[in-house]
C-alpha cells in the first residue's frame, strides 16, 4: 500500500543514483510520517526533534544500501523506531529529589498539546490524544506505529516489522495497547469532570498533574466502584474509528518548501540555526555528496545543520485529513475500558506438582463443552444441584472477594487460588484448597509483604505484567535488583508473568531471564497470561502453540496464571457465546492437564458478577463455562 502523495519505488532509485531533487522529495513526502510516529512514541518529550533528525539523516545515510527500493517506507520504519528505543535506553532517571518541572517537556512543545491544538479536535477525538499522555512508553511506541496504520499510511505488516515481533504477537500487543488507550480515556474523562466527583477529589488529592501509571490505576479503580464517576464508560466510540478520521499532526516549520532547491534560499532558511551540532554528522555530509549531485540540495545543507530537520517541512502534512479505511480483519480492537478489572492480567507461580496429568491430548478442538472423559457433563447456566468436583492440583483460578466466592471454590475443583495479594486478605477459602501469594510490583517489596508472603506457603508468584504500564510496569533492570528480596523469602519463585510476547528473542521475558542467568539469580517456573480473540475450535492449539514454544526456549516447567478468551477487534471486548466459553474451557483445561510440564493453569476469573469470563455467579452458582471447567481434573 502507497498512499497517493508518497513517491514510489523509482524516486528511491534516482535518489540513490544522485538524480538532482529525488532526495528532497522523499524527505518531502515521507518527513510527515517519521515526526508523527516519534512524536507519538516519545509523548513530546523534548528529544522528538532530534530524534527525527537522526532518524531522516541516518535514512539518507544508508539510502545507498537499501537493497529492495520498493521497501523505502518499511525500512524507514525500522530505522525511527531504533531510534526511539535508542533515546529511552540513553535517557537515564533522575533522582527523586532532583525532579522538577524544569526536566520535563515544555508544554508548549508536547506533541500532544500541537495535535489538540493545530487539529482543532473536540469530543472524544480530543480524548484519545489527551489519553495517551497516559501510556506507558512501550505502550506509545506501539501505539505510534498502529496509528499510522489507522490513518492509512502504513500496513500491518510495516508494523509487524517495526515492532519486530510475529504477526500474532503484534496483534495481542496492538489489542491489549488500545484497552490501555481506552483505559486512559476514561481517567481523562473522570479528571475532567465538572464539578468534580467529592470522593474523587479526596483520591487525587496529592497528585502532582503528571500523568503516569500508578494514577491511572488509582483513578480507575474509583471510576469503577462509583456510581457518579462510572458513567465515564459509557457511550465510549471505537478508538479505531476515531483515529482512523484524524488528520497527521503537522510538521512544525520555518521553511518555506517552495524555497528547496534554489540555491542560497535554503541555505539561507538555515542559517544560524544548530551550528553547534554540525559535527556530529560529518560522515553523513560526506555520504550526501555521494548521494546527491546537487550541493544545492535540501539534504546537503541539512546535513551541515541538522537541528532543522524537524522544521522543513509544513504544506505536506496540513493539507488533507486522511480518509477513514477499514482496518484488518486480524487486528483485535481495544479492549472496553470497563474491563481494566481489578488487578487483571496477573500472573502467578504455583508450589510445584508432582500430580500427574488425569488425561493426555492433543491439542484438543474443545469443540463439545463436555469432556468425555468425565462422568460430569457440563450443563446450562442452570443446571441440577452436584457434588463438588476432585480437586486438581494443577487446576486453579483467579478471584477477587464476591458473594459466594467460598461456595464456588470449593465447587470448581481448583487446587489452588490466588488474589494478587501477598495475603489471602478477605477471601473465604475450603480447606484442601492452596492459597498462593503475589508481590505484585515494585512498590509492594516491603519487608511487611516478605514476612507475610512466608506464612501463605511454599511458593510466591512475582510480579505482574510488568510489560504493561497498566500493570507494575516496571524495566527489566528494576524487576532483576529487586528479585534477591524476593528470592530471599526462600520460597519457589516464577518469573514475572509477562502479558505478551514471553517466546520472543529479546522480549521483556527474555531480557529479564538472560539478565537472571547472568548474575546469578534463581528462577523456577516460567508464568505466562495468554487471551485468545478466536473463538474457534482452533483456540486451544493456538494456546498450546505458544505454550510450546515458551516451553522450548526456557526449558523450564511453566504456570499459565491467567488465561481466557476476549476479542477486542470491535469498539468494546467481544465475549464468546456461552457453548464457545464452555467449549474452550474444558478443551484448554484438559489440553494442560495432559502436558507434564505444565504444572499449573488459572482462568481469569472465578466470578461472573460482571459481563465477561467468569465461572461463578453471585451467591456461587456455575454457569455453563464454570461446569465445563469444574468437570476437569
Amino acid at each position: 500500500m502507497r498512499t497517493p502523495h508518497e513517491p514510489g519505488a523509482a524516486t528511491v532509485v534516482a535518489a540513490q543514483r544522485g538524480e538532482d531533487g529525488a532526495l528532497d522529495e522523499l524527505v518531502a513526502a515521507y518527513l510527515p510520517l517519521v515526526y508523527n510516529v516519534v512524536g507519538h512514541a516519545l509523548g513530546g518529550h523534548p528529544d522528538t526533534d532530534d530524534v527525527v533528525q537522526e532518524t531522516m539523516l541516518r535514512a539518507v545515510d544508508s539510502l545507498g544500501e537499501l537493497r529492495d527500493p520498493a521497501a523505502f517506507r518499511s525500512w524507514l520504519l525500522v530505522i525511527a523506531m531504533n531510534q526511539v528505543r535508542e533515546r529511552h535506553r540513553r535517557r537515564l532517571p533522575l533522582p527523586v529529589d532532583e525532579r522538577s518541572l524544569a526536566d520535563r517537556a515544555d508544554p508548549g512543545a508536547d506533541f500532544v498539546d500541537l495535535a489538540l491544538t493545530k487539529l482543532h479536535l473536540t469530543g472524544q477525538r480530543r480524548e484519545v490524544v489527551a489519553a495517551t499522555r497516559w501510556l506507558g512508553e512501550e505502550e506509545r511506541e506501539l501505539l505510534s506505529l498502529w496509528w499510522m496504520e489507522a490513518v492509512g499510511r502504513i500496513t500491518r505488516a510495516e508494523l509487524v516489522e517495526a515492532v519486530g515481533i510475529s504477526a500474532q504477537h503484534a496483534a495481542v500487543r496492538v489489542q491489549r495497547m488500545k484497552a490501555q488507550l481506552d483505559a486512559s480515556r476514561v481517567v481523562v474523562r473522570v479528571l475532567a469532570a465538572t464539578p468534580r466527583c467529592g470522593e474523587l477529589a479526596h483520591v487525587v488529592g496529592d497528585w502532582d498533574g503528571q500523568p503516569g501509571a500508578l494514577w491511572r490505576k488509582r483513578v480507575m479503580r474509583h471510576a469503577r466502584e462509583c456510581d457518579r464517576c462510572a458513567a465515564a464508560f459509557d457511550d465510549l466510540a471505537a478508538v479505531d474509528g476515531l483515529v482512523a478520521r484524524l488528520p497527521l499532526v503537522p510538521v512544525p516549520f520555518a521553511l518555506d518548501p517552495a524555497s528547496w532547491g534554489a540555491a542560497g534560499g535554503v541555505g539561507e532558511a538555515l542559517a544560524g540555526q544548530g551550528a553547534g551540532h554540525g559535527s556530529g554528522h560529518a560522515g553523513t555530509a560526506k555520504s550526501l555528496k555521494a548521494v546527491s549531485s546537487a550541493k544545492k540540495g535540501f539534504w546537503a545543507q541539512v546535513a551541515a545543520k541538522p537541528l532543522v530537520v524537524a522544521t522543513a517541512v509544513a504544506a505536506v502534512a496540513t493539507a488533507a485529513v486522511v480518509a477513514p479505511m477499514a482496518l484488518p480483519a486480524d487486528e483485535p480492537p481495544p479492549l472496553a475500558a470497563e474491563l481494566t478489572l481489578p488487578p487483571a492480567f496477573t500472573t502467578e507461580p504455583l508450589p510445584a506438582s508432582s500430580a500427574a496429568p488425569t488425561t493426555t491430548t492433543a491439542p484438543s478442538s474443545g469443540s463439545s463443552p463436555a469432556p468425555t472423559t468425565t462422568t460430569t457433563q457440563p450443563q446450562p447456566a442452570v443446571a441440577a444441584p452436584r457434588p463438588p468436583a476432585a480437586p486438581s492440583a494443577k487446576k486453579g483460578v483467579s478471584t477477587w472477594n464476591f458473594d459466594g466466592v467460598g461456595k464456588a471454590l470449593g465447587d470448581v475443583g481448583a487446587g489452588w487460588v490466588y488474589n494478587w495479594a501477598p495475603t489471602r486478605e478477605d477471601l473465604t477459602i475450603p480447606q484442601g484448597v492452596e492459597f498462593v501469594p503475589m508481590i505484585w510490583g515494585a512498590k509492594t517489596v516491603t519487608p511487611a509483604n516478605l514476612a507475610a508472603v512466608k506464612g501463605q506457603g511454599s511458593t510466591l508468584l512475582g510480579f505482574n505484567e510488568p510489560d504493561l504500564g497498566e500493570q507494575s510496569n516496571m524495566s527489566v533492570e528494576q524487576a532483576l535488583d529487586l528479585w534477591p528480596q524476593l528470592q530471599a523469602t526462600g520460597m519457589r519463585l516464577g518469573s514475572p508473568a509477562v502479558a505478551h510476547s514471553g517466546d520472543k528473542a529479546g522480549g521483556w521475558l527474555d531480557r529479564f531471564m538472560a539478565g537472571a542467568k547472568q548474575r546469578g539469580l534463581r528462577v523456577d517456573f516460567i508464568t505466562l497470561h495468554w487471551y485468545g480473540s478466536d473463538f474457534s475450535a482452533a483456540a486451544v492449539g493456538h494456546l498450546k502453540n505458544y505454550l510450546d514454544a515458551v516451553h522450548a526456549r526456557y526449558g523450564l516447567p511453566v504456570w499459565v496464571t491467567e488465561y481466557s478468551l476476549i476479542d477486542w477487534s470491535g469498539g468494546a471486548a467481544r465475549y464468546p457465546g456461552a457453548s464457545e466459553l464452555a467449549a474452550f474451557a474444558s478443551g484448554s483445561a484438559r489440553m494442560m492437564e495432559g502436558l507434564p510440564w505444565v504444572e499449573r493453569y488459572a482462568w481469569f476469573a472465578l466470578p461472573a458478577d460482571k459481563p465477561g469470563t467468569g465461572l461463578y455467579a453471585p451467591g456461587g452458582a456455575p454457569n455453563a463455562a464454570g461446569e465445563a471447567y469444574r468437570s476437569v481434573g
